[in-house]
């Protein structure tokens, strides 16, 4: 059985847009659950979280863009259900649902979690949206957090990088500068 990180990402301070599709309600409803209690035992305040409703999962990712362009969201996570019909209708709404969310979070460089069920039946996506330890809707909350702190370390460190560069740069102009002597 696979299992989050013992501890959860720490959401104090960041404000999160939780994006639900209304598609599938009774089973987007248990995501939004999930997502909301993963969020507060992580500490994120319910004013920071902010629920936008978004007809069905292949609005998701319009809506994640105007979320991340903003500019007053730390991360966003985005919630549905594509369940499995008759037709190849489901393929085309899953496909871009998932390739336009990456792209949101790639473009925009701020973290969007997927939170999107994609499932052959009903029993599976109930399943997979109900209280407890495996609900794919905390799961994304908290990719989403995570993902947060991620990428302001992964900005501290280059950061820190390229002051240490510029500086080893200074030394080696001036090493380069001394009449007759090459570079070290």
């Amino acid at each position: 059985m696979k299992q989050p990180p013992a501890a959860p990402p720490d959401a104090r301070g960041l404000r999160i847009a939780v994006l639900r599709a209304r598609f599938n309600d009774r089973v987007v409803d248990g995501l939004l659950a999930g997502a909301r209690q993963a969020l507060d035992e992580a500490g994120a305040r319910p004013e920071d979280v902010t629920v936008v409703d978004v007809p069905g999962a292949f609005e998701l990712p319009l809506a994640a863009q105007a979320a991340a362009r903003s500019k007053r969201f730390d991360a966003v996570v985005a919630l549905g259900a594509v369940i499995r019909g008759e037709t190849d209708h489901y393929e085309h709404i899953a496909r871009e649902a998932a390739s336009g969310l990456a792209r949101v979070a790639r473009d925009c460089a701020l973290p969007v979690a997927f939170g999107v069920l994609t499932v052959g039946e009903e029993g599976q996506a109930l399943t997979r949206s109900a209280p407890g330890p495996e609900n794919k809707g905390a799961e994304a909350a908290r990719a989403a957090v995570a993902m947060v702190h991620v990428l302001r370390r992964m900005a501290e460190t280059t950061e820190a990088q390229r002051r240490r560069g510029r500086k080893g740069s200074r030394r080696s102009g001036q090493a380069a500068g001394r009449k007759g002597g090459r570079p070290r």
